[in-house]
């Protein structure tokens, strides 16, 4: 009988911690496959669209131009002014109803402003009603 007790005394205990090796091992495994397999994929390519000309190029074309610290230039043929993000729409609207039909405004900027600043430009222009917005690109490395 003394050895029935002692193993009714010693039941099995439960684990109380999960055993964390499989789990380590897997991910070592997974990690060594991508590893293995990144350099071999091939980079997918990207269709960029291109810059050309239009068939219609106008005549006469007025110039916001976006500064590094944000502000910005209304450049017209007659004169270069500074104006403010609220009235930049305005005043290129004023320009292009004073001029012929055949007129675009051109928002140009260095390739240092952020991109939110040339945003900004041109949804103000389209609320202002201004027609045929653009953007400056420069052609070549």
């Amino acid at each position: 009988m003394p050895a029935m007790a002692s193993r009714n005394g010693s039941r099995r205990r439960s684990m109380n911690e999960i055993n964390m090796v499989p789990f380590i091992d897997v991910m070592l495994v997974l990690l060594i496959i991508f590893m293995v397999t990144a350099p071999m994929l091939t980079p997918g390519m990207i269709d960029v669209p291109s810059v050309g000309k239009g068939k219609n190029v106008p005549k006469v074309v007025a110039q916001v131009i976006v500064n590094k610290d944000g502000s910005l230039q209304l450049k017209t043929p007659d004169a270069t002014r500074t104006v403010t993000q609220r009235e930049v729409g305005d005043a290129a609207l004023r320009w292009q109803k004073d001029q012929s039909k055949d007129t675009a405004v051109i928002i140009s900027a260095d390739k240092g402003v952020q991109y939110e600043a040339v945003v900004k430009a041109m949804d103000a222009l389209q609320k202002a009603g201004v027609q045929r917005v653009g953007l400056s690109v420069k052609q070549g490395g």
